[in-house]
């Protein structure tokens, strides 16, 4: 076990380490309770709150990404839009390519907005696909955090009751 735990661990090795620490704590002779160093308990718990936002972060750093994928897609679709407008207006200039150019110039904008639209979905499957197992892991880890303080409080409560 860490004596000081760092910022760089994660909240699950965190709470794993104050598992471990209750786990490991010397039991109370004829009674369910334990004593548990206070002082290493509560530096687990702080360099838990400390890791959260961390993780948090990180999760908005998911989502800034996905955006920006989206972003690129938009300006990839418009660049091609733009193309395609200037190739259109290019072949009108033309007389006898007059139709063929506005078929193609709507082929092409069909195709460039349904790249967008691929590209945007995908990178909102992917974003949500991420928050969604951060969800799901920090959903575990609030469980950990509330099991481990029900733990703590119960010989607390033990320990007040026994004094």
């Amino acid at each position: 076990m860490t004596e000081n735990p760092t910022r760089g661990e994660s909240l699950l090795a965190i709470l794993d380490e104050l598992s471990q620490l209750i786990a490991n704590a010397r039991p109370m002779p004829m009674s369910a309770s334990a004593l548990v160093n206070k002082a290493e308990a509560l530096a687990l718990l702080e360099a838990a709150r400390e890791v959260v936002p961390a993780q948090i972060q990180e999760a908005d750093e998911i989502v800034a990404g996905a955006q920006q994928v989206v972003q690129r897609a938009r300006e990839r679709a418009s660049q091609l839009k733009r193309e395609a407008e200037s190739h259109a207006k290019q072949l009108v200039e033309k007389e006898s390519l007059v139709e063929a150019a506005r078929i193609r110039a709507q082929e092409i904008t069909a195709e460039a907005e349904a790249d967008a639209r691929r590209l945007a979905d995908e990178a909102n499957d992917y974003a949500d696909r991420q928050l969604a197992q951060l969800e799901i892991e920090l959903g575990q880890i609030r469980k950990q955090v509330k099991a481990g303080r029900a733990v703590i409080q119960a010989r607390l409560t033990t320990e007040e009751e026994g004094a």
